[in-house]
C-alpha cells in the first residue's frame, strides 16, 4: 500500500517533464511506499506519449497521468489534491531535478513529526547557460525562488514560505483549504501567487509550516527565462498576482504602501550593486509596481 503521492502539474513542457522524471526514478525509497501522478493541465504536445514512453522504460514505478481540462496550474494542483491515493502528498514543478533521497526525506519528516500538516524544503537555482553577472540575490528570488535556512528542521522563519516546486502536506489539510484558481499560472501567462496564498492562509489558521533541509530541489533556469523580456512579462504578472490576492484580502492600498516602500529600499539598495545588477532590479521594481497598479 503506497505512503506518499508524488504529483507534478505540466503544461506542453514533455521534455522537461521527462527530465524531471528522471531524478524521480532515481528515487532511494522503495517503490512499493510511493506513486508518481502527473497532472496533465490539457497539454498539446507530445506529454501524453512521453509519459507513456518513460512509465513503460520504469515499469518498477508508478506512474499515472490525469487530465485537468481546466486551464491553470491551481486547477492542476487541486486535481492532484482530488486523485491521490494517500494521506501524504508531495508537489513540485515540471521544469526541476530532486535529490536522491527527496522523498524518502519527506515521508520521514511526517512521520517523525506527528503533528506537522505543512513541509517545504530546499531550493537551489541551477543555469545551464551558466549564472549572468547581472544576476543578484534579489532578482533571482522572483526567477528561481532560491531558499535555504540551514542544515536543520525548524519552522520556516518569518517572512518566508515554502516554494511551490517543494512543497509537502497531509491531504485532508490541503483539501481544506485549495488552491485559489484566480491565481496561478495560466497556459502562457505568468500569472502566480497560488503557493503563497494558499501558505499564509494556513499560517493564518495556526499551521507551522516546516523547513526540511534533507528534501532538495534544484529550480532550472534555462537561458528563455534570463532574457529582458521575459523578466520583464515575470515582473509585471507578479504585481498583478500581488494586486489579485490584495484584493481578496482587501489589503490594496497596505501592499500598495508596501510597494513605496519597497522603491525606497531600492533605491538605498542599488548605490553597493554593479550597474549591470541595479539596473536590472530597477526596472524589476518598475515592472512589479506597474502590475500592482494598473487596473485590470
Amino acid at each position: 500500500m503506497y505512503r506518499l503521492t508524488l504529483v507534478i502539474p505540466t503544461y506542453n513542457r514533455s521534455q522537461e517533464l521527462v527530465h524531471a522524471l528522471h531524478s524521480v526514478a532515481a528515487q532511494t525509497l522503495d517503490p512499493a511506499l510511493w506513486e508518481c501522478l502527473i497532472i496533465d493541465n490539457a497539454s498539446t504536445d507530445d506529454t501524453a506519449e512521453a509519459v507513456a514512453r518513460f512509465a513503460e522504460e520504469h515499469p518498477t514505478l508508478h506512474i499515472r497521468r490525469v487530465v485537468e481540462p481546466h486551464a491553470g496550474v491551481s486547477h492542476a494542483r487541486n486535481r492532484g489534491l482530488l486523485e491521490a491515493t494517500t494521506d501524504l502528498i508531495v508537489s513540485i514543478d515540471d521544469d526541476e531535478r530532486i535529490n536522491p533521497e527527496f522523498l524518502g526525506a519527506y515521508l520521514d519528516f511526517f512521520d517523525s513529526h506527528p503533528e506537522a500538516n505543512i513541509a517545504g524544503g530546499r531550493i537551489i537555482a541551477e543555469y545551464p547557460s551558466g549564472r549572468p553577472l547581472w544576476m543578484s540575490r534579489w532578482l533571482e528570488r522572483p526567477i528561481a525562488n532560491p531558499m535555504d535556512h540551514g542544515q536543520e528542521v525548524r519552522p520556516f522563519p518569518k517572512g518566508s514560505l515554502p516554494g511551490g516546486g517543494n512543497m509537502g502536506f497531509r491531504r485532508e489539510v490541503a483539501l481544506r483549504y485549495g488552491f485559489d484558481t484566480q491565481l496561478g499560472r495560466v497556459g502562457g501567462k505568468l500569472i502566480g501567487g497560488e503557493e503563497n496564498d494558499f501558505f499564509l492562509r494556513l499560517k493564518e489558521a495556526g499551521e507551522v509550516l516546516w523547513y526540511l533541509p534533507q528534501a532538495i530541489m534544484w529550480h532550472i533556469i534555462p537561458p528563455a527565462k534570463l532574457t529582458t523580456a521575459y523578466i520583464d512579462r515575470l515582473s509585471y504578472h507578479i504585481g498583478i498576482s500581488q494586486r489579485r490576492r490584495a484584493l481578496r484580502r482587501g489589503e490594496l492600498t497596505m501592499a500598495c504602501t508596501k510597494e513605496l516602500m519597497k522603491w525606497v529600499a531600492t533605491m538605498l539598495l542599488v548605490v553597493t550593486m554593479h550597474p549591470r545588477q541595479w539596473l536590472r532590479v530597477v526596472r524589476m521594481r518598475r515592472e512589479i509596481s506597474r502590475g500592482l497598479f494598473t487596473r485590470e
